[in-house]
């Protein structure tokens, strides 16, 4: 018996009106006197004019006063209740005193209800069941076809029992052998042993499969746990191999920042030595050009043998018209190459030839990667 039942009985005994004030520790040891009271007052409350034997000294006096009125509501009000309960006296019989109490209070909330409110509160209940109930229509629908369709199939064998009836009553009629009653038995009833035999075989069969599932369960929660043993071992032990491991990553890690110097100071290297390079041909380039200038002029002046003294001065001037007349280029023009080697007075053959130097030189000095 839980504790709201108590609680909810003794609130509507007040509300109903009972003369004595009823707590939830009356109930926690037998008290018979108690609840006889109670079951005489709710039967007067059913019917004023019963009476009812208030005697209750002796056993059989309590008996029949549990039994007139267990019988009396059984009658009257048609509630079922446990007169063994009743008769204990404690909390189970609160539970059933607590099926009369319950009509007696809902009664009593009805008629002191307006009849207004009767009908809102009849309309919120209709309501609120068939939006809990919409989920048991389909249900409803398919009982009410099934229930079609089976009293149609009744109706049809009900117009046929004439006929089964006159075959009904010769089969009944017909005089029946005891010997082949008693094989029927027989067989039927060493059939029903054939299946006790199965089953009993079945269950020691089952009985032998959960031993050796225990078993078997029981083996893998050992090797569980010593798994788990393994584990934590391994977790709390730190490898040999850990302390060298740390050294070597950290002489790798040494190796690395030493390489990553070693290739920028490389690389900047390189791009000085290219700065270095680019001046040195270019002025190679242009002394080889004035030679070659030179070369042209002494040969035009060989050629002419009449005056010597006007040639020589002529040479004089000439080689100095000759270098007055190259054109003194910037050197920043010649490094980007916008001047031709035809401008400089250079053939195409020697200015690919001297790109196919400057070419070797650079795959000797390894610049071709960068």
């Amino acid at each position: 018996m839980s504790f709201r039942d108590l609680q909810n009985f003794t609130e509507m005994m007040r509300a109903l009106g009972f003369p004595r004030l009823i707590s939830v520790e009356n109930f926690r040891t037998p008290n018979f006197t108690l609840v006889a009271e109670i079951l005489i007052w709710l039967a007067k409350c059913y019917e004023p004019q019963m009476e009812l034997a208030t005697d209750i000294t002796t056993e059989s006096d309590r008996i029949f006063l549990i039994k007139n009125v267990a019988q009396f509501m059984a009658t009257k009000a048609h509630i079922k209740m446990n007169t063994k309960r009743l008769y204990q006296a404690d909390g189970y019989s609160v539970k059933e005193m607590l099926k009369i109490t319950s009509v007696l209070y809902n009664a009593m909330k009805t008629k002191q209800m307006a009849p207004e409110d009767r009908v809102e509160e009849e309309h919120s209940k209709f309501k609120f069941e068939l939006g809990t109930r919409l989920s048991d229509l389909k249900a409803a629908q398919q009982l009410a076809s099934e229930a079609t369709s089976k009293g149609a199939s009744l109706y049809d064998l009900l117009g046929k029992e004439v006929e089964l009836r006159k075959l009904r009553t010769a089969a009944i009629a017909r005089p029946l052998e005891s010997s082949e009653t008693e094989k029927a038995i027989k067989h039927a009833i060493k059939e029903v042993l054939e299946n006790v035999e199965k089953t009993k075989v079945m269950m020691k069969n089952v009985v032998s499969d959960v031993a050796n599932l225990d078993a078997r369960k029981e083996k893998k929660h050992r090797q569980l746990e010593v798994n788990q043993r393994r584990l934590q071992t391994l977790q709390s032990v730190r490898p040999l191999f850990m302390e060298e491991y740390a050294k070597l990553e950290e002489e790798l890690e040494e190796q690395y920042k030493l390489q990553v110097e070693n290739f920028t100071n490389f690389y900047y290297l390189e791009c000085q030595q290219e700065e270095q390079i680019k001046p040195e041909k270019v002025f190679e380039d242009r002394k080889r050009i004035m030679q070659q200038v030179k070369g042209n002029c002494e040969e035009a002046a060989s050629s002419n043998d009449e005056e010597d003294t006007a040639e020589d001065r002529g040479l004089d001037g000439d080689t100095d018209e000759c270098e007055t007349s190259i054109p003194r280029l910037p050197l920043k023009d010649i490094v980007a190459g916008t001047v031709s080697g035809n401008v400089l007075g250079v053939d195409s053959d020697e200015s690919e030839e001297s790109e196919k130097d400057e070419d070797e030189e650079d795959e000797s000095l390894g610049l071709d990667g960068f």
